[in-house]
This record gives structure tokens, sequence and C-alpha cells, in this order.
């Protein structure tokens, strides 16, 4: 298979979610798709009951997301880097909203670790489990769409490259040289769950997105390493 470089550091651009609850399960999907998958997230589920020794394992397998959305006084944002970085995570995510300082400080923490190994902080931008109609009262006055080029926009100028978006806002980010993570990936048969801001995975590389994470429609399906492989083969060739 093709690696995408712009994927990188993942090793192509399908990330799968270990959406999942016990450190078995987790090893398992990562043992069966590791051939597969350009890498898997993390987030709290796993990394609060199971900890460094968790992601030191799935990173054995494939590079690993930790997606723990930090959001806290810039130190403390950095230390939680820091610590993702030294547990053998390959990406991590902080939010946006966290402010130009703390910005502007993971911007210069991504610099020194890639003198290490390949690393990138991104930053959330807006969750794509809302709309128009769920976003919280005091972010109302603009469109979601507004709130991502501008929270975009303090990202870049911060000097960070990397950024969480939904797929519907890909095509607002276009051509700024920054690294879009999408979730929100789905083919048009899959279950939406609780997912508003969706698109297939060919539509959202071709919309120019460089990683696409991809959960519940791979993990829960009857054969994981075939939809993966769907997945991945949709990338060259539009699937519907």
């Amino acid at each position: 298979m093709k690696i995408n470089q712009s994927s990188q550091p993942m090793r192509n651009p399908i990330i799968v979610a270990l959406d999942v609850d016990s450190r078995d399960q987790a090893l398992k999907l990562a043992d069966d798709l590791a051939d597969i998958a350009g890498g898997f997230k993390v987030g709290p589920r796993l990394c609060l009951r199971y900890g460094q020794e968790l992601i030191q394992d799935i990173a054995a397998r494939g590079p690993v997301f930790m997606d723990n959305k930090h959001f806290d006084i810039p130190s403390t944002m950095e230390a939680a880097v820091r610590a993702s970085f030294a547990a053998g995570a390959s990406l991590v995510t902080v939010h946006a909203l966290s402010g130009r300082e703390a910005l502007t400080k993971m911007a210069l923490l991504e610099k020194e670790l890639n003198q290490l190994r390949p690393f990138k902080i991104l930053a959330v931008t807006i969750l794509t489990s809302w709309d128009e109609s769920s976003v919280p009262g005091n972010l109302k006055e603009q469109k979601i769409s507004d709130h991502v080029v501008g929270l975009a926009q303090l990202v870049k100028s911060s000097g960070m490259t990397g950024l969480v978006c939904s797929p519907h806002e890909l095509d607002l980010l276009q051509n700024q040289g920054l690294y879009l993570v999408t979730p929100g990936i789905r083919f048009s048969m899959d279950s939406l769950g609780d997912q508003k801001r969706v698109m297939g995975p060919h539509e959202a590389i071709q919309n120019g997105a460089s990683a696409l994470v991809v959960g519940r429609p791979i993990i829960g399906a009857a054969n994981p390493r075939e939809t993966a492989t769907d997945y991945v083969m949709a990338l060259y060739e539009k699937k519907k």
C-alpha cells in the first residue's frame, strides 16, 4: 500500500479510535489492525484505567494518537504533553481555546520534541458532536465554521502546525500549511452515532485532510480488518 507522506507521523491517513474499555480489547484490535491502520487513537477511557504502560504497548504496534484534549494553564498543559510523549504518543491534543500563551508554548514544545522523534501537537477547535443547534449558548453569536476559522488563525499565528476540525471545515482551511486531523468520518451506510458533522473518507482527503479518525464503524464491525481495509482503500478510490 502506498504511504501518504502528508499523514506523517501516522503510517497512513486512517487512525483507528480504540474506543473500548478493556486493555485486552484494545490490544487485540491493535494486533489485528497493526498492518492496516495508520495509527491508533487512545482517549481518557483507556488512559485513566491503564496509564502509560498501555500506551507503550500500543505504540509497539503502531503510532499512537493520545486524545485527552488538554485545556489548562500553560505549565500544566506542557507537563501533560511531555508525559504523553514519554509514554510513546506520536500525536496529542490540546484545546485551541486555551489561548495564545498556551498555544505558543505548545509550538515551542513541539519543535523541541521533534528533535527526538516525529511528534505533533494538535489543537482541537469545535467538537464534531456539536452542530449549530447544540453548540453552547455563549458560542452561538457566530457560526461554527467562523469559530473554527478564527481558532485556526490563532493556532497558526501561535506557531502551531496541527489542528483537529470536522470535515465540514476542511475547505475553509486548505492551503494554510496545517496538518489537519478529521474525526466524523463515515461511509454513507454507517450509523452516525453522536457525530453531527460527518463526511466520507475519500471526500475528506480530497478536501485537504491529513489524517482521518474512524472508530465505531471499524471496531464495531463484524470483521474489523475487512472494514479497516475498506476505509484505507477508499482513500484512493471513492466508496459510497
